[in-house]
C-alpha cells in the first residue's frame, strides 16, 4: 500500500478509563441529534464490554484531536456520525478543545436525518449552537465557495451501507471536489462497511449513466470502507483535481466483519436503514424496487427483505426460486397485508429473502432471479412490460447503465445480462487491493 495516496492517521493506545461527562457542553448546551432509535432508551452495561472495533470518531478523540487544532471545521455528516456511547460528532467536536466547529453539512435525509428519501432540504442554523447548518441535499449538491467561505478543513463522518447507489458517497465525492478547488483540507472519519470488505458485485457505471445515484465508476456493490473509497476516488483520478485528503483509520476492523461483529451500535442510516440487517438486503431488491412494480417490503416491517404483489402465489412462487439453488439464499412464502405501504390494504403474497450463508450469496443477482421467476410462472405480468415506463430511467441509472434494461426485457432471462454485470468484478477487486487500509 505504499503507492496510496491516502494520509492515515495511525491508532493510537488506548487512554486510561475516564469518568463521562454527563452530558455537559460548552455554553452548557447539549446538542441532541434525532436518532429515530424506534424507543431504544437502556443501553446495557455489558454493551461497552463487547465494544471490538474503534471508528474513526473515536481514535481522533483518542490523539485529542492533534489533527483539528486551531481548524476552522467544516463537518458533513448526519444522525449515523457517533461514537461507541451514541454521542453526536457534532456534540464531540463542539466541545473539543482547540478545534473551532463552524459549519455543518447535511446529505440527503439531512443532518438529523429526519427527511424522506429523494425530498430537498434548505439550510438554516442550528438553534443549539448557532452553527450554520448547510443543505446538500437542496439547491445545491456541492458546497459552493460561500458555503466553504472560513472553512480549513472538511471532516466527513456518516455510515454508510457499501452499495454504489446509496449517495451518502455521492456527498463525499462532491466535497472532496469541493475542497480541492478551494484549497481545504478533507479528512475522512472512517466506519465500517456493513457488506464487508470482500463482496463486490455488479457492472461499473458507463459513460452517460452517471448521476448522484450512481456518481463514481465503481461496481453495484464495492467492497471498501469510505475512507478506502475516498483513496481511490483521489488515487484514480475520479475527481478533477486531486484534495489533501487523510483517512483517520478505525482500530480492529477487518475486512471479513458483518457489522454485528464490530460491537458497534447501529443508528438507522436512512428510514428505510433502521438496522444493519437492513443493509444486508438493500442491493437484493433495490434495484428492482426503483420501478415500484413489485413491493420489496419498504415501508413495511421487512425493507429490502421481500417480493409481494397481489397476483403471486407464494407458495408457488417460493417453491419455484428454491429450485434455483441460489447459494447462500432461502425464500420462504410471505403472506402480508401492508397498510402504510405498497398496495396499502391488500392482500400481498410473495417471498421473505433469507441469507443462509452471506460469504456465498449474490446478493444483487436475487432480483434479476425474482424477474425471470415473475416472467416464467406470470407470462401476463413480466415486470419491463408493465412497470411504468417513467421509472425506466431511474432504474439505469442505479445499474449505471441501460443496458441491463433493454437486454433482459427480450427474453426476461437473466442469463442475458450474466457476464455484463459480472464482467467489471475482478478487475475492480484488483485495483481495489491497493486502496485497502485493512486486512
Amino acid at each position: 500500500m505504499t503507492d496510496s495516496p491516502i494520509k492515515t492517521v495511525p491508532c493510537p493506545p488506548s487512554p486510561p478509563p475516564v469518568r463521562p461527562d454527563c452530558g455537559r457542553t460548552r455554553n452548557g448546551l447539549r446538542l441532541t441529534v434525532a436518532l429515530i432509535l424506534c424507543g431504544l432508551t437502556v443501553i446495557p452495561s455489558s454493551f461497552a464490554q463487547k465494544i471490538r472495533v474503534k471508528t474513526g470518531i473515536e481514535v481522533l478523540k483518542d490523539s485529542g484531536f492533534k489533527i483539528l487544532q486551531g481548524k476552522r471545521v467544516g463537518l458533513i455528516t448526519n444522525p449515523t456520525g457517533i461514537d461507541s456511547n451514541l454521542k453526536s460528532t457534532v456534540d464531540i467536536l463542539y466541545e473539543a478543545p482547540g478545534v473551532h466547529l463552524s459549519a455543518l453539512y447535511g446529505p440527503e435525509h439531512g443532518i438529523r436525518g429526519d427527511v424522506h428519501a429523494g425530498d430537498r432540504t434548505d439550510s438554516f442554523v442550528d438553534s443549539l449552537t448557532g452553527i450554520p447548518v448547510h443543505s446538500l441535499y437542496g439547491a445545491t449538491r456541492k458546497p459552493t465557495a460561500e458555503m466553504l467561505e472560513g472553512i480549513d478543513v472538511l471532516v466527513y463522518d456518516i455510515q454508510d451501507i457499501g452499495c454504489r447507489s446509496y449517495t451518502y458517497i455521492s456527498t463525499m465525492c462532491l466535497t472532496m471536489q469541493a475542497a480541492a478547488e478551494n484549497n481545504i483540507e478533507f479528512i475522512v472519519l472512517d466506519r465500517p462497511n456493513p457488506l464487508g470488505g470482500l463482496k463486490i458485485e455488479g457492472n461499473q457505471v458507463e459513460e452517460g449513466y452517471f448521476s448522484f445515484v450512481s456518481q463514481l465508476p465503481i461496481p453495484y456493490v464495492y467492497g471498501l470502507t469510505c475512507g478506502e473509497l475516498a483513496g481511490m476516488i483521489v488515487g484514480e483520478k475520479m475527481i478533477p483535481q486531486p484534495c489533501r485528503l487523510t483517512v483517520v483509520k478505525m482500530k480492529k476492523w477487518r475486512r471479513k466483519m458483518n457489522f454485528e461483529e464490530t460491537g458497534l451500535p447501529w443508528v438507522p442510516a436512512s428510514p428505510h436503514i433502521p438496522s444493519a440487517r437492513s443493509a444486508l438486503f438493500y442491493p437484493v431488491s433495490g434495484i428492482l424496487g426503483e420501478l415500484g412494480y413489485i413491493s420489496i417490503g419498504v415501508g413495511y416491517t421487512l425493507p429490502f427483505e421481500v417480493f409481494a404483489a397481489e397476483w403471486i402465489n407464494a407458495e408457488e412462487f417460493a417453491r419455484t426460486l428454491n429450485d434455483k439453488r441460489l447459494p447462500g439464499i432461502t425464500f420462504r412464502p410471505l403472506h402480508l397485508k401492508p397498510y402504510y405501504s405498497f398496495g396499502q390494504g391488500s392482500h400481498l403474497q410473495g417471498v421473505q429473502v433469507y441469507l443462509t450463508d452471506f460469504a456465498k450469496a449474490r446478493l444483487s443477482d436475487v432480483q434479476f432471479h425474482v424477474m425471470e421467476t415473475v416472467a416464467q410462472l406470470y407470462p401476463d405480468r413480466k415486470v419491463f412490460d408493465n412497470a411504468p415506463e417513467n421509472r425506466f430511467d431511474m432504474f439505469d441509472k442505479v445499474c449505471g447503465s441501460d443496458f441491463i434494461r433493454r437486454e433482459f426485457s427480450e427474453n426476461h432471462r437473466f442469463a442475458d445480462i450474466h457476464s455484463c454485470w459480472r464482467k467489471d468484478e475482478e478487475p475492480f477487486r484488483k485495483l481495489s487491493q491497493k486502496y485497502y487500509l485493512y486486512k
